[in-house]
């Protein structure tokens, strides 16, 4: 699974560690208006499932006709980004890392808020070892957004995995003053929280993640880990109603 998160850069370019950066996986299928945009729809949804069979190439067909049908789809071009990303990496093949980088960019153009598309460009800077253009891209978005709490939240992937917690730690705390309900967010935060051996606050936070979004396996087994650990802590916002009256709605989200 993928992540970025910026801030300003100055002096030498900073280099990602080897671990912690995973070749994107994730693609992207969403609802969309109009007869080309149900036809694109139906075109990634074959390419999704065609992708998670490792079948790349017939994947690549699909959302090339994705786009075809609907020139203005940003998923198809994210999903022809992380096709092409993918095959780049395992292949070590510049050109499709190139074709990468392209549709990537031609997603933004028709979406300039498309987050895993700033994600998977900004990796792919970094492999390349352009990691400065890297916080230049997510910090282009986050001056762009101020109020957005999605640019922040990747703002502090990037500074984390870059070795900067403290850094991270105020870009999720900007984020949760802009949306303190972002369920990403305070997952984060629960994370960097739980490395430092804040138990009780990571579990809080772990908690108020999945009183937001409970489809999140993860964050639930580091609950039932800190739980086993420190003991229940109660959560600290108001009002929050016990497991049996929870209700969720999930958007579509990236497949992994």
């Amino acid at each position: 699974m993928f992540t970025p998160t910026v801030a300003t850069i100055r002096g030498p370019a900073r280099r990602l560690p080897a671990i912690g950066w995973v070749v994107l996986a994730g693609l992207c299928l969403s609802g969309i208006s109009g007869c080309g945009g149900v036809a694109a729809q139906g075109r990634n949804a074959e390419g999704v499932r065609l992708f998670d069979q490792s079948r790349h190439q017939e994947a690549l067909g699909q959302f090339q006709l994705a786009v075809n049908y609907d020139p203005n789809n940003a998923d198809g071009y994210y999903n022809l980004a992380a096709v092409h990303h993918r095959m780049g990496i395992q292949n070590q093949d510049p050109s499709q890392l190139a074709q990468a980088e392209h549709y990537y960019n031609q997603c933004l153009d028709r979406d300039e808020n498309h987050r895993h598309c700033y994600r998977g460009l900004a990796v792919l800077l970094v492999e390349q070892e352009r990691s400065e253009e890297a916080f230049r891209l997510i910090e282009g978005w986050a001056d762009r957004n101020p109020t957005v709490a999605e640019p922040k939240i990747e703002l502090a992937r990037l500074m984390e995995e870059f070795g900067d917690g403290e850094a991270a730690k105020q870009h999720l705390l900007e984020a949760l003053s802009s949306d303190p309900q972002n369920a990403r967010a305070l997952a984060a935060l629960g994370r960097l929280r739980e490395q430092v051996g804040e138990h009780a606050l990571a579990l809080n936070d772990y908690q108020q993640s999945l009183w937001h979004d409970r489809f999140q396996p993860e964050v639930a087994s580091r609950v039932a880990a800190l739980q086993s650990a420190v003991g229940p802590t109660p959560m600290t916002t108001v009002g929050t109603p016990p497991e049996s009256t929870r209700m969720v709605s999930r958007n579509a989200s990236p497949l992994r």
